[in-house]
């Protein structure tokens, strides 16, 4: 059974509410339709042209914003906001049909900052990756063009941890110097030996 025959079954024996709460539920139960909240945030209503009037005027006075589409000979009063839509299944007393929108709205939403925080996490990590490996190609052409001897120490003590330790983050490869120092440094004193193989491209 979809949501919105949920939501329909619910307020047909629902209890005596006011005039304008029983409106809104009137017009769903004539023409009311709501999306799986686990899918999109929409519900619609499509409706004659004095009807879709009162409508919109009616979740109006409740705070609430209904657009209207006219399309062909239909007249359609929509929401597609999730609070609003929560707004409406309360003016119709649809309990437990709020309580399950709620709920799916909540685990939808938590699925996609899940989601959200999985793609950054791996974008991260792809461009980690990216940077090692440009980092490590550099050493390796200074060793083969000039060879290591030719940085200077703390360059060349960062060159030998990043070849040795080629997955390491900058704040392990920081840590491992003695003194050690701080993940900018690390990053400065790679982003210069990059710099030199460059050079030595440039000027070979």
């Amino acid at each position: 059974m979809s949501f919105s025959n949920d939501v329909r079954k619910e307020i047909l024996v629902s209890d005596d509410i006011d005039t304008d709460r029983a409106f809104v539920r009137r017009c769903f139960l004539e023409s009311g339709t709501i999306s799986n909240p686990e899918k999109s945030y929409h519900m619609a209503f499509n409706l004659s042209e004095h009807d879709a009037k009162q409508l919109s005027d009616v979740l109006t006075t409740f705070g609430l914003h209904p657009k209207i589409l006219v399309k062909s000979n239909q007249i359609i009063v929509y929401l597609k906001d999730a609070e609003e839509i929560s707004d409406v299944l309360k003016i119709m007393d649809a309990s437990k049909s709020l309580l399950t929108f709620e709920g799916r709205r909540v685990e939808k939403d938590l699925r996609n900052n899940l989601n959200r925080q999985v793609n950054f996490e791996t974008a991260n990590l792809e461009k980690t990756v990216t940077a090692a490996q440009a980092q490590i190609n550099a050493i390796e052409y200074i060793s083969q063009e000039k060879g290591l001897s030719e940085l200077s120490k703390p360059l060349r003590d960062i060159a030998k941890l990043r070849r040795t330790h080629d997955t390491a983050s900058l704040a392990e490869i920081g840590a491992m110097l003695i003194p050690p120092i701080s993940k900018s440094g690390v990053n400065h004193r790679l982003r210069k030996i990059v710099e030199i193989a460059e050079d030595i491209k440039r000027f070979k």
